[in-house]
């Protein structure tokens, strides 16, 4: 059950009116004494759960997680992706800058399969095309870097790898096909699985940068399973509007049913928001990555009201700040449950979470509710 406050509300009251607790109420939707609400905003009031069909749930956390975040996350993680593993122009792998033991061990302790996640990105943290190409390109340094990347899973007990290349050019579409093709082998042969992150198309020939070097089909033919990162319509850098609009999200889960089985497909799941200061100027705006929670503590503080926006099925607010406006766009109870919708809907393999650093218990147990978690 999901329950929008209204004036006047207090947890005590909703209590009541819903025949919840009032601690589980309070712990279900992280609320902060003295237990302030917004107007409008969406509460879970956690059920028996109807179980009805198996999910596999995926979450993508870096290596400087709080261990206490990563525990009251990985019982509900089927998978746990490990970001991330780089490499160089010749094909050496580079691990991440915290050691990573620690979290492979507490995944399998949780029985969770811990991924090693591999991408393109440099020494500031930027996705560098010019990485895909030296190793698309180059037989010797897409050898080298496989032969590393299956050592490091064997020595440290990973499950799997997780390709995540992003801004892959066009000419380099064949290439790193055929490279994710020599991956997956390597790691089949040994009883591992290989995934893929694929940018959110709605047509074959889309263009852009973050579209053409990914062929949705033989990607899908290759992997075990690709996570669609149906996120990022709403970023830093660009206009105030909904992080994952459920109306764009399901174009693309439209588009790539023509392309890969719904067995192999994981909806992505944004797991933050963005704080806008208005008016947005291209190339001057940039917004404040925020958690959920966060966002409703936000809304409180401000006493601003929540509203949702039906077409995007997410929630937003408006609030003033030393004379400036700002527009929040987040995830609640309500878009968590419109996405999972169309996992049901279209009968998809999964979820993926980008990303776990932030605890979102609400978002768990609404998931939790819709599906049994399966490991």
């Amino acid at each position: 059950m999901i329950y929008i406050v209204v004036p006047g509300d207090t947890v005590e009251r909703i209590a009541e009116k819903t025949g919840s607790s009032l601690e589980m109420l309070i712990y279900a939707n992280q609320l902060v004494y003295p237990y302030s609400l917004a107007v409008g905003q969406a509460l879970f009031i956690p059920g028996e759960g109807r179980g009805e069909r198996g999910i596999r749930t995926n979450g993508y956390a870096y290596t400087y997680i709080e261990p206490w975040v990563l525990s009251q996350t990985l019982p509900y993680l089927s998978e746990l992706s490990v970001f991330s593993y780089g490499f160089t122009r010749e094909g050496n792998l580079v691990p991440p800058p915290r050691d990573d033991t620690w979290m492979i061990e507490a995944a399998k302790e949780a029985e969770t399969l811990p991924v090693l996640t591999l991408t393109p990105l440099d020494e500031l943290g930027r996705f560098n095309n010019n990485l895909i190409t030296s190793i698309v390109q180059n037989a010797e340094a897409r050898r080298n870097l496989i032969n590393q990347v299956m050592e490091m899973v064997r020595q440290k007990g990973y499950g799997g790898v997780d390709i995540d290349f992003e801004y892959i050019r066009r000419e380099d579409r064949d290439g790193f096909t055929a490279f994710t093709a020599q991956m997956a082998e390597a790691l089949h042969q040994e009883g591992y699985q290989m995934s893929i992150a694929l940018a959110p198309k709605t047509s074959r020939d889309q263009p852009g940068l973050l579209y053409e070097g990914k062929d949705y089909g033989a990607l899908g033919a290759i992997a075990d399973h690709v996570l669609l990162m149906t996120y990022e319509w709403g970023y830093k850098y660009g206009p105030n509007m909904a992080v994952a609009p459920l109306n764009m999200v399901r174009r693309v889960v439209e588009y790539a049913l023509t392309e890969i089985p719904a067995e192999k497909i994981n909806l992505g799941i944004p797991n933050y928001g963005y704080d806008w200061p208005l008016p947005f100027e291209k190339g001057v705006t940039e917004a404040r990555t925020i958690g959920n929670v966060e966002a409703v503590q936000i809304a409180i503080e401000n006493n601003a009201v929540i509203q949702f926006d039906e077409t995007a099925q997410s929630p937003y607010f408006n609030y003033e700040a030393e004379g400036i406006t700002h527009e929040v766009w987040f995830e609640d109870p309500r878009s968590m449950e419109a996405k999972l919708g169309l996992v049901r809907e279209f009968g998809l393999q999964g979820t993926g979470w980008w990303q776990i650093m932030r605890f979102w218990r609400a978002g768990w147990l609404v998931t939790q509710e819709e599906f049994i978690i399966d490991k």
